[in-house]
């Protein structure tokens, strides 16, 4: 029997493991965005930064231990088999939620999903007991006001880290202006010393109290002198500050930001590493007190002993944090920095991520009404020196020198949003409050970034999008966390150590299958950003574009009749999972030409001023490239929609007439991509025939379905995806010839200016 619960501990400590690499890969952006933003340092500095606060934070977190043996749950009127079912439900979901959100892209936070899988699984639990024992309620074995507490700090979490980065970044701007390198002379040691001492308050005094290592004299001595320590650290960090700007010229924002990161990615160990290791932890506690109690069988054994207070090993801590560098250091995810808080919080506008919603447009509509009344009532001298104060004219156009170098934003910014960030998740550790660093981090961001006028009326509806999207991710994160632990916790009663083998499989499969999916994802990534200009350093010329543009129109035509020629041959098959895998790739191929499209308007700013008019044509290549691929979705989606409604696919002779036609289609684009290739464009006319005899014959083709309609030969579904089709055919002909008269005019262009 104890070689049952032996191998569920271990299970839940390689299932911790699991979770700390995803965690740290998926959480690493919350710490080094800002740093990473604003250009602070190299990526290695900033790196070994993190990842010295990550090793230091990881100690300090013993005291959030707690939160998983009864921050949600009365340990004490669980029996030991129920609480490792709890636990092992706990852990298996959690493996199993995130690797869902990671596979579908979907926003997520660690705290959000520990937190509610705990209370799943242990509603679970609490259930059967009650059903069992109807005279204890559910409220005995819920800790209620602890999980409301929770649930209401994650909450607030996201008003107040909008709210504070707003207010603070609005102040800090209203003093240094975007042209702050002059006041910084005078006041940037003072900044930096409210700045660390802030930091330093909140991290060492408040965060003390948690740390495994530190002898109780010594939090007792910390936290009844914390006044003087704040005293004399800001005279010390400003009297240091001051003297090293003065004699070694360093840069204190620099400084600032470095140390926030420091500070925020020692915050997120601190209050993270809960949501890794604290259910294997505890799962480990309540397997050692079971074994040491003799007699003691696991249907009869409370587990009064987790109510108490325990001690984290500070070994085991240290070896979390070792983890947890070494995946900061070596996974991709870490490496490629996720870019959405830098995508809706930068200050220059861009390739907008998210689309436009009803509820951004409304909100951003009724705050430019709220703004326009309230400045009503200021006087114009008042609104005239706001303005000056905000305006980032000069600092654009140092941005833009900047090129690939620019930072998404400058170190003001990064200085409040670590700052800031990292005192409100410092204080929430040391109230044991498992709060989201994600929701923290990124909310701040998104504060700062609205109070710094970077959500411009180009820009601000998508941003607002995103921003909504996220937050609904957040939410769906908990129902689902809830609702799966809930499921998972039934089954392991139910099945016993069948359920946990069979889950275990399960959760290893998702594992495997994210792996691959992820592999998948970011080989279509590298195909997407291949012809992407906005990496390009310095001005195009010409030549690079026209050589860039030939390529890719070549691979992307050659991939189109690829498909157009799979699509219907799949069809004739009636290969449904072929054509669902074609309308996936057709799916990817018009991602990189919507790509090369946007990528329209930074290409043209990077070319050379004589090569400018050549920019007209290659806007005409891409647009019909665009149009030619985007045929491809009228014609795979609605024959494969056919075919997954179980309908009657075409008659024999209305496929040999699409054979035929297919024949004649192939014949066009492989001249089309010779032409392309070599670049003569004497045989053009030749292939305008062919275009014109093809046309001629889908105009046949469209007089005999219809004779087939008036004689009833065919039924309605069948005839419409077959005009469908003979239409779309036409559409991809004549696009192709249009890009190639594009092409051919771009060309022409750059041989005549050369």
């Amino acid at each position: 029997m104890e070689n049952i619960y032996l191998f569920m501990v271990i299970i839940l400590f390689v299932l911790a493991i699991s979770d700390l690499i995803v965690g740290v890969s998926n959480d690493a952006v919350n710490f080094l965005n800002s740093a990473i933003g604003a250009k602070a340092a190299t990526y290695t500095t900033i790196m070994i930064v993190a990842a010295i606060g990550i090793f230091v934070g990881a100690t300090f977190s013993s005291g959030m231990m707690e939160v998983a043996r009864k921050g949600v749950f009365n340990p004490e009127h669980f029996y030991f088999s129920e609480i490792m079912i709890i636990f092992l439900a706990v852990m298996l979901t959690d493996v199993i939620l995130l690797d869902l959100f990671n596979t579908f892209g979907l926003p997520t936070s660690t705290t959000v999903s520990i937190v509610f899988e705990l209370l799943g699984s242990a509603v679970a639990l609490s259930l059967i007991k009650v059903s069992n024992n109807p005279d204890i309620p559910l409220s005995e074995y819920i800790n209620s006001a602890k999980a409301l507490a929770i649930i209401a700090g994650i909450l607030l979490s996201v008003v107040i880290s909008f709210t504070a980065g707003g207010i603070i970044q609005y102040l800090t701007r209203l003093v240094f202006s975007f042209n702050y390198t002059q006041r910084l002379k005078y006041i940037g040691a003072i900044f930096g010393g409210m700045a660390i001492t802030a930091i330093t308050y909140f991290i060492l005094v408040k965060g003390a109290k948690g740390a495994s290592f530190m002898h109780k004299d010594t939090k007792q001595w910390i936290a009844e002198n914390a006044s003087l320590i704040i005293l004399y650290s800001f005279i010390g960090w400003t009297i240091i500050l001051q003297l090293a700007k003065s004699l070694f010229k360093m840069d204190i924002l620099r400084g600032i930001v470095l140390v926030g990161t420091f500070a925020l990615a020692m915050a997120f160990a601190g209050n993270d590493l809960v949501n890794f290791i604290g259910v294997p932890l505890a799962g480990f506690e309540s397997f050692k007190a079971f074994m040491a109690t003799p007699g003691a069988t696991p249907d009869n054994f409370l587990m009064v002993s987790m109510a108490g207070k325990v001690k984290t090993d500070t070994y085991m801590l240290i070896i979390a944090g070792l983890i947890m560098v070494v995946t900061l250091w070596t996974s991709k995810k870490a490496k490629s920095v996720v870019k959405t808080s830098l995508d809706l919080s930068r200050q220059h506008e861009g390739d907008e991520r998210f689309g436009s919603s009803f509820l951004a447009r409304s909100l951003v509509r009724g705050s430019i009404l709220i703004s326009n009344s309230c400045s009503n009532f200021l006087p114009q001298v008042i609104k005239n020196k706001i303005g000056k104060q905000f305006d980032s004219t000069a600092y654009e156009e140092k941005r833009q020198k900047l090129g690939k170098e620019a930072p998404a934003f400058d170190m003001i910014r990064a200085s409040v949003n670590l700052v800031v960030a990292s005192i409100l998740i410092s204080i929430a550790t040391n109230m044991k409050l498992p709060l989201s660093t994600t929701y923290v981090t990124f909310m701040v961001a998104m504060g700062s970034s609205l109070a710094d006028r970077a959500w411009g009326r180009e820009s601000a509806v998508y941003r607002v999008t995103g921003v909504l999207s996220v937050i609904g991710g957040w939410f769906f994160t908990a129902f689902s966390a809830f609702t799966i632990a809930f499921i998972v916790a039934n089954i392991i009663h139910l099945g016993g150590i069948y359920a946990v083998i069979g889950l275990v499989l399960l959760a290893a499969f998702f594992i495997y299958r994210s792996h691959v999916i992820s592999k998948k994802k970011e080989v279509e990534k590298t195909e997407i950003k291949e012809f992407d200009f906005e990496e390009v350093e310095g001005e195009l010329q010409t030549s690079k574009v026209l050589e860039k543009c030939t390529t890719s129109v070549s691979d992307t035509l050659r991939k189109v009749s690829i498909l157009y020629n799979q699509s219907l041959a799949d069809f004739e098959a009636e290969n449904r999972r072929g054509l669902k895998e074609i309308t996936k790739e057709v799916i990817t191929l018009n991602k990189k030409t919507k790509k090369l499209k946007n990528n329209i308007y930074p290409t043209v700013k990077k070319l050379q001023e004589e090569s400018i008019d050549s920019s007209l044509y290659y806007v005409q290549v891409i647009d019909y490239l665009r149009e030619t691929a985007h045929c491809l979705t009228y014609i795979a989606d609605p024959c494969h929609q056919h075919l997954d409604n179980n309908h009657k696919v075409f008659t024999p002779e209305q496929f040999e007439d699409l054979n035929n036609l297919k024949l004649e289609v192939q014949d066009i684009f492989s001249a089309s991509i010779k032409i392309i290739n070599t670049s003569e464009f004497e045989g053009l006319n030749a292939l305008l025939e062919k275009q014109q005899a093809t046309m001629d014959r889908l105009k046949e083709l469209r007089k005999i379905q219809l004779k087939r309609i008036k004689k009833d030969k065919v039924g309605t579904k069948i005839s419409l995806l077959y005009l469908n089709v003979l239409h779309e055919t036409q559409n991809l002909i004549l696009h192709l010839i249009n890009l190639l008269k594009a092409q051919r005019d771009f060309v022409a262009f750059h041989n005549n200016n050369h």
